[in-house]
């Protein structure tokens, strides 16, 4: 399986998930609470919703850039700068759902570039503190890209239940309904 293979598709239906549970959200909130539900947190400590957003987009884009070797485009500082700076104005979830779309766009339209990547190819990873990981692109993928994603994301999903959005766990593993067997879906009840 290639590099390809596992993060498009990873990046791509969790973003779409993500974009559902914002959907369902949105249909069951007041629209005059979408600002204030952006700015829930799970911890005093941790970013809001829209950030969490904001961050897993970065990250899956991230992603595809470092690993084809190309340098981040603005749009990432721009996305992060608005995660940073969630409380700098009333986001929405219209906002939240346009970085998502956004990002879908990049990933679908990098992807290609993802094809010749070797498993083995050397990876620096420079945090902005100064701490520098050195991976391959395989490890990279495994280690970071996709656990930093996956946070955001189930941030995201839980700071949304906490706030009492109609959520459950089909809600997050939608993408392998079309794998489930025929006839072998419990009834309701």
């Amino acid at each position: 399986m290639t590099l390809k293979d596992t993060l498009v598709p990873t990046f791509v239906q969790m973003l779409a998930a993500l974009s559902a549970w914002l959907g369902k959200a949105e249909q069951h909130f007041e629209p005059e609470q979408s600002a204030q539900l952006m700015q829930a947190r799970l911890a005093p400590d941790m970013f809001p919703l829209f950030t969490q957003v904001c961050f897993a987009c970065v990250q899956a884009q991230e992603a595809m850039a470092r690993l084809q070797g190309r340098d981040f485009p603005e749009a990432i500082a721009a996305l992060r700068g608005e995660g940073v700076d969630a409380g700098a104005k009333p986001w929405t979830i219209a906002d939240a759902q346009a970085r998502i779309a956004e990002s879908i766009a990049v990933l679908e339209a990098a992807a290609d570039g993802l094809a010749d990547v070797a498993d083995d190819q050397p990876i620096a990873h420079q945090l902005p503190m100064g701490m520098i990981f050195d991976f391959t692109a395989a490890q990279y993928a495994r280690d970071w890209a996709i656990p930093q994603f996956y946070f955001h994301v189930m941030t995201a999903y839980a700071i949304l239940r906490a706030q009492g959005a109609p959520l459950g766990k089909i809600d997050y593993v939608a993408h392998l309904l079309p794998y489930l067997r025929p006839g072998t879906m419990p009834a309701p009840g």
